[in-house]
């Protein structure tokens, strides 16, 4: 991340459902553009794809940056775009077979931008699944149980 005029620039991409932006961050190669073009196909709203500008609580591309999508050993295609979003979930990308939790500790939140975090290895075919799901648990339409919720007493 980088900081400029009050504009702080990620590399990444970022989509929109209903209105909920979701940046899609992590190293290279871990499977962000792969990542941001299967949830394109599910609906989802193209906001940024590789540069992401925060400012003032909204988030949009760079303006030469604005409705392309690079599609890698394909070329650069142009697509409709969302100009600016609220983000409300940070993905963070796991490289392949990097461990993670099973059951992460509860209300983690992204170190540099603030938001919410899932961190996940964005080539599983369930990514674009769990992505879903976390935005449905923050728009209250599914709930996510607590660690302490799930533990069965032995009686």
């Amino acid at each position: 991340m980088t900081v400029c005029d009050g504009v702080r620039r990620f590399h990444g991409g970022c989509v929109a459902r209903r209105g909920q932006g979701v940046l899609i961050l992590g190293a290279s190669g871990t499977g962000k553009s792969d990542l941001l073009l299967r949830l394109l196909a599910r609906g989802y709203d193209l906001v940024a794809d590789d540069r992401i500008e925060m400012e003032n609580g909204l988030v949009r591309a760079p303006t030469m940056l604005r409705g392309l999508v690079e599609v890698r050993g394909w070329g650069i295609v142009r697509r409709s775009f969302v100009p600016e979003v609220t983000p409300c979930l940070a993905v963070r990308l796991i490289r392949q077979g990097e461990a993670f939790s099973r059951l992460p500790e509860e209300g983690l939140t992204d170190g540099e931008t603030g938001l919410p975090v899932l961190r996940l290895d964005g080539m599983m075919a369930s990514a674009p699944e769990r992505i879903d799901m976390a935005l449905d648990c923050l728009e209250g339409r599914a709930f996510l149980l607590s660690q302490s919720a799930m533990l069965v007493r032995d009686d």
